[in-house]
């Protein structure tokens, strides 16, 4: 009986690591609706939601403007974004305060796959990555290893590097 149980339970594991993504505890994405590339970010398993560093948010109208990153940020181009369609969500910080936050669906670009993806809308100057990608996103996709780091953004790069040039 317990050689079954074995068997099951390593077939199990089997199907699962086919099915899912090993990503590192942290990488590079595209966030190709936003117009942004190898941008930072970090994977996090103690978070339930994902946010992206945005500043200058405000709502006029119905309509969420804001602009991705700061002045002090490499990738910032000052470019003011408009969402019609967001909502309105409360997020546990981790030092366990509670925060009002806009959230918007975008697109993200990892592995050479594009995938839906719910982003808070959050001042993250004072951390080190602009992006945080939690459960929700991760899961049902993706197995964390974190003994790796980069594993999509360098699988890019050996696209690039092999691909043929004209």
């Amino acid at each position: 009986m317990l050689y079954f149980a074995q068997t099951n339970f390593f077939s199990f594991l089997v199907y699962c690591s086919m099915e899912k993504i090993v990503i590192g505890r942290f990488d590079k994405a595209d966030f190709p609706a936003l117009d942004l590339k190898d941008i930072a970010v970090k994977i996090d398993t103690g978070a339930y939601t994902s946010s992206i560093h945005c500043e200058n948010i405000t709502e006029i109208d119905h309509e969420i403007h804001c602009t991705f990153f700061d002045d002090e940020h490499p990738l910032y181009n000052g470019r003011a974004f408009v969402f019609k369609d967001y909502d309105i969500v409360f997020v546990r910080s981790s030092n366990g305060i509670i925060q009002k936050r806009y959230q918007v669906q975008s697109k993200i670009k990892l592995f050479g796959k594009v995938f839906k993806i719910s982003l808070s809308l959050s001042d993250r100057q004072e951390m080190r990555y602009p992006v945080l990608l939690g459960r929700k996103f991760l899961t049902k996709r993706f197995i964390v290893d974190t003994e790796l780091i980069d594993v999509s953004y360098n699988m890019k790069l050996n696209e690039d590097k092999n691909s043929i040039k004209k």
